[in-house]
């Protein structure tokens, strides 16, 4: 029997949830993960506001009840009075990974000097992943692109199902790790 693969994609935005702009956060997480992501999984898609409740209920339901093996968000890393995803992703994880936001950070600094104002972060609840990323769809495909390495490993090491990377990004993975489950 054959576990459908589920990864979560929420996008916070005050006003991509009211419909005043069309979600460009969403899309662009899940056109970057479906050409790296293998084996084929199924998007549960949100677009919610910067509405800290919401944003917990959103990933607990995620992780819990959808039970996604990994939550990407995008939106609502920044310094403004809004901007609470990490405070909601910090509330409902058990373990928090903050290599995850350090690496993402650092590469955001090589295109913009304000990227020292993100606030990326990850962590893991129960056999999911959550991870934040900032709003700004080039930014989505920097950050990604710097994470996946880590992330199909990581899914291992919480008994999640197994992922492979797709294209030029190569999963990391210690040399004696074997195609089946952990032990």
């Amino acid at each position: 029997m054959t576990t459908e693969i589920r990864i979560g994609l929420v996008t916070v935005s005050d006003r991509a949830s009211r419909g005043d702009y069309v979600d460009r956060g969403g899309p662009a997480m899940l056109e970057r993960l479906q050409h790296r992501i293998s084996p084929p999984w199924s998007p549960i898609m949100r677009v919610i506001p910067d509405d800290r409740p919401l944003i917990v209920s959103t990933l607990i339901e995620l992780c819990d009840a959808e039970r996604c093996c990994l939550v990407v968000t995008t939106g609502g890393t920044g310094p403004s009075l809004r901007d609470v995803t990490p405070e909601a992703t910090e509330s409902v994880v058990d373990k928090l990974l903050p290599g995850f936001g350090e690496l993402m950070r650092q590469v955001s600094l090589r295109a913009v000097p304000t990227a020292i104002l993100s606030r990326q972060t990850a962590g893991i609840r129960g056999n999911s992943l959550i991870v934040n990323l900032p709003g700004k769809p080039t930014a989505i495909a920097e950050c990604l692109d710097a994470v996946l390495p880590a992330i199909p490993y990581c899914i291992d090491l919480i008994d999640g199902p197994r992922l492979e990377l797709l294209g030029d990004i190569i999963a990391f993975r210690p040399t004696n790790m074997t195609a089946g489950p952990l032990p």
